[in-house]
């Protein structure tokens, strides 16, 4: 089961962190990859790391946020390997305040990079799996979009992921007459080159302690396995699902 050999998968945000983790992960699964970010020299690291895993790599300098910048890289993808199976939404960036102090360039940024670019990536590379009818879409949205929180103010995050996770669901059911399936899972607290900041505090992780009932930080490659599972052709009959993977943060 889950084996994705003869499957191209288009990750964005696959430079660093949970983007270049999941890379690994549908590497191993023998997924053919086009790796998409901003800097591509990181990319070009990666490359080299996945190809020794037997599997192609094209990487791909984009900017998820320039629909232009978009579409000329679905475009190379397709060009490359004549289809896209997979896409893992997975780019990604914020800036934190709460809603009486956020300024509207960081409100713009973080709509623009978390949300938008969900719409331009899903619009380009939906399209070329409409061509073959089929396609396994994968949003990495976040709890936060399911829920507010006590610790730190992050409207705009919070706003964001929450437009990926109905998204998600309204995408779901466009596309399924195309043979595409669309989800999304919500990771909980990973520590990442993104999040790292913030979590190893003294005082969030008591927070976390407190109300994560696994009581830790997720650890790497704790996603892998949710993505793989919606990415599969096991997952034929899955769609419109939004997947928390957060140590049980959402259930209380």
């Amino acid at each position: 089961m889950f084996n994705l050999k003869g499957r191209v998968a288009a990750i964005t945000g696959a430079s660093s962190g949970l983007g270049k983790q999941m890379a690994h992960a549908f590497a191993e699964q023998g997924a053919d990859l086009v790796l998409m970010a901003r800097r591509v020299e990181r990319l070009e690291e990666l490359k080299e790391e996945l190809e020794k895993k037997g599997v192609k790599v094209l990487p791909i300098k984009c900017d998820v946020t320039d629909p232009a910048n978009v579409n000329e890289a679905a475009k190379t993808a397709e060009k490359e390997f004549g289809k896209v199976d997979i896409l893992v939404n997975c780019a990604g960036s914020a800036k934190n305040a709460g809603v009486l102090e956020m300024t509207d360039e960081d409100w713009e940024f973080t709509i623009k990079t978390d949300m938008d670019s969900v719409f331009y990536v899903t619009r380009a590379f939906g399209n070329i799996m409409k061509k073959n009818h089929y396609g396994r879409i994968i949003n990495i949205a976040s709890m936060y979009g399911l829920v507010g929180n006590m610790a730190m103010g992050t409207i705009a995050y919070h706003t964001s992921k929450g437009g990926v996770v109905n998204f998600t669901r309204a995408a779901a059911s466009e596309l399924a007459k195309e043979g595409i399936t669309v989800n999304a899972i919500c990771p909980g607290y990973f520590d990442t080159e993104l999040t790292h900041d913030t979590l190893v505090t003294e005082d969030f992780t008591a927070y976390m302690k407190a109300t994560v009932p696994l009581g830790r930080y997720g650890h790497e490659g704790e996603l892998n396995a949710g993505a793989i599972f919606l990415a599969s052709d096991e997952a034929s009959y899955v769609t419109g699902l939004i997947l928390p993977i957060d140590g049980g943060y959402t259930c209380v």
